[in-house]
């Protein structure tokens, strides 16, 4: 019984090992949750140097997404930090699962939008819908009292 003596303490080492590597295993990151995807799109926004946001005066919410194997469909709404929620706008994006976070899919990767008979188009490069700029007729008006914004030379002259 020699055998005994020595394996006991192996044994003991080695289901020590397996047990700590399965339970390594299973707390392995849940990102289905609306704080991952909301990163992935701050992320996105950040990345994008041509995009003139100043992502510290928004109030940025995901409020509603909806997981499908690898990839998410979110809508986040944007809301200036102390302003109504109806002085916000909603955008749509398509993320895509990357390891152990969300990347936005680029507009080449998301689908056709079946009421806009075209490809989807946006100017964060991944949502579902556009927003004109002020002035350009297409219904977004300044609120009352605000001053003339300059033209963006998209717009009627």
């Amino acid at each position: 019984m020699a055998g005994n003596g020595y394996n006991c303490p192996v044994m003991r080492r080695f289901a020590t090992c397996a047990l700590a590597a399965l339970l390594l295993a299973s707390c392995s990151k849940n990102i289905e949750n609306k704080d991952a995807v909301r990163q992935g799109v701050v992320d996105h926004l950040k990345a994008r140097k041509n995009l003139d946001l100043d992502l510290s005066s928004m109030q940025l919410e995901v409020t509603s997404v909806i997981f499908r194997d690898k990839e998410a469909d979110a809508t986040v709404s944007f809301v200036p930090k102390g302003a109504a929620p109806s002085q916000g706008m909603s955008m749509k994006y398509t993320l895509v699962r990357e390891g152990g976070s969300w990347k936005v899919k680029q507009k080449s990767e998301t689908t056709n939008n079946p009421h806009s008979g075209g490809a989807v188009t946006n100017p964060h490069e991944g949502g579902m819908g556009t927003v004109p700029p002020p002035g350009t007729g297409g219904g977004a008006e300044l609120p009352p009292g605000h001053p003339p914004m300059p033209s963006t030379g998209g717009g009627k002259k």
